[in-house]
């Protein structure tokens, strides 16, 4: 079959290696998330969402967020807020601190977000909403800094407006948008729809992204050919999955199958994970924090619910890291591949906290 990866994108001074995103996903994309997706095919990634507020950009959480030492360009920020100028304000401090791309958060469901009326409860003000995009766009034209949108298809059934609201970000001068097909309402639960994405899609010049529910690189064509879009953005899929990138690549070039990952292949990556994230968060804030990825890992695997129980109980990264490389290496033992268990089993053992898995 012949290729139907959309050709690259640009986004300001960038010229983006593929069209396969990264979803800014709270408490997940981090740094060495970030840097991992990267280097197993996604073609770009943003951050989990930073505050505008001015009295938390010192804290110890803003700083791990906007950490970015040592990740590929294009460097992007992804900020939150409900005032247009603090918005303004953040985008330029972000800059400052080396973000090449400001992403505007209008998309998270989450209730501390949503609360505060940031996140997509701003799709329920439209002049807000706009205010706050102009506002970011203008503060970050003498930079030459893009700034794109993320955001859902509205607050409720009822209320679907991400067609009023894309075609009032295109005017404002956003250069990406990208639209995850649930509504505010709805959280993560029910499915995806992309109707929604596809009018979107049809109705404005710049550059749309389809997010919300790809997980495999067959749905990964079946949103591209619904919607038209011109890139694809994975979230909860990538947790503990990240080489799903160069999955989908192969898959939308060639139209086969790329086989899973090598039991000791994908062991040496998630070994160099960890000792990543251990190096950002410090060793008792590391190991807490990194039990979440590597339940992730194993989960759809043999074996990986009673192996996730067992780590929960271990108490130091070095005893993390001892026991994820033994339990891969006796699963080489029997495997050479990743044997994925069927996704009715995988589904039973996973019960991941809903704010986990709250993709931005």
């Amino acid at each position: 079959m012949p290729s139907i990866l959309p050709t690259p994108l640009r986004l300001g001074a960038h010229v983006l290696p593929n069209n396969l995103f990264v979803a800014p996903m709270a408490g997940v994309t981090d740094r060495p998330f970030r840097m991992l997706c990267k280097r197993l095919g996604a073609g770009y990634a943003v951050s989990e969402m930073v505050t505008s507020r001015k009295d938390l950009w010192n804290s110890l959480k803003t700083s791990r967020r906007a950490n970015h030492e040592g990740e590929t360009a294009p460097i992007a920020v992804q900020i939150a807020g409900t005032e247009a100028q603090m918005m303004a304000e953040a985008a330029v401090y972000n800059i400052q601190r080396g973000a090449q791309i400001i992403d505007i958060n209008m998309g998270c469901p989450a209730k501390k977000v949503c609360n505060k009326w940031a996140g997509s409860a701003l799709m329920q003000n439209e002049p807000l909403a706009q205010e706050i995009v102009r506002a970011v766009v203008e503060a970050c034209r003498p930079f030459d800094v893009p700034v794109t949108l993320k955001m859902r298809t509205g607050w409720s059934a009822e209320a679907r407006n991400a067609l009023v609201l894309a075609r009032m970000a295109e005017d404002a001068g956003i250069a990406m948008l990208t639209i995850h097909g649930r509504t505010r309402e709805q959280g993560y639960k029910g499915l995806a729809e992309y109707d929604t994405l596809r009018s979107v899609k049809a109705a404005v010049g710049i550059p749309v992204v389809a997010n919300g529910d790809i997980d495999s690189p067959e749905k990964a064509l079946q949103v591209l050919q619904h919607t038209g879009a011109d890139a694809l953005m994975v979230g909860r899929a990538a947790q503990g999955r990240p080489w799903i990138f160069r999955e989908i690549a192969h898959f939308l070039a060639t139209g086969e199958q790329l086989p899973a990952p090598r039991v000791l292949e994908a062991r040496d990556w998630l070994l160099e994970h960890l000792q990543d994230h251990y190096s950002l968060y410090g060793s008792d804030s590391g190991m807490r924090s990194a039990r979440k990825h590597i339940a992730w890992a194993v989960k759809a695997l043999p074996g990986g619910e009673d192996f996730r129980q067992a780590m929960n109980r271990l108490d130091s990264c070095e005893a993390q890291v001892r026991a994820l490389s033994d339990w891969f290496a006796a699963l080489a033992d029997q495997h050479e591949r990743l044997p994925y268990l069927p996704p009715a089993l995988d589904a039973a053992n996973d019960d991941d906290a809903e704010e986990q898995r709250l993709s931005a």
